[in-house]
């Protein structure tokens, strides 16, 4: 049995119409655009999407380094302020 692509495995689109997806991908194209220039489905160009983008994330969190030395923590609230007239805590 022949390969289709080798870099999907078990796939049924050929290796040319996945460097097409990518190469629009990189270009920034959303899926309908991508769909209307392959004339795959946009299920199959959205599964395709979403399997680059995932791997773009695998694969940016294993070359991130981890956080070393001493890290500080900062107790700052930047939430909303006392509302005057309400109590501040309820009296049990």
């Amino acid at each position: 049995m022949k390969v289709k692509n080798k870099y999907v495995n078990r796939s049924r689109i050929s290796e040319k119409k996945f460097r097409e997806i990518i190469k629009y991908f990189s270009l920034d194209l959303n899926a309908v655009q991508i769909k209307e220039l392959t004339g795959l489905s946009r299920q199959t160009i959205n599964k395709y999407l979403t399997a680059i983008r995932l791997r773009i994330v695998e694969l940016s969190i294993l070359q991130s380094a981890p956080l070393v030395g001493q890290i500080e923590v900062d107790e700052s609230y930047f939430g909303a302020r006392h509302v005057r007239g309400k109590p501040l805590f309820l009296a049990c």
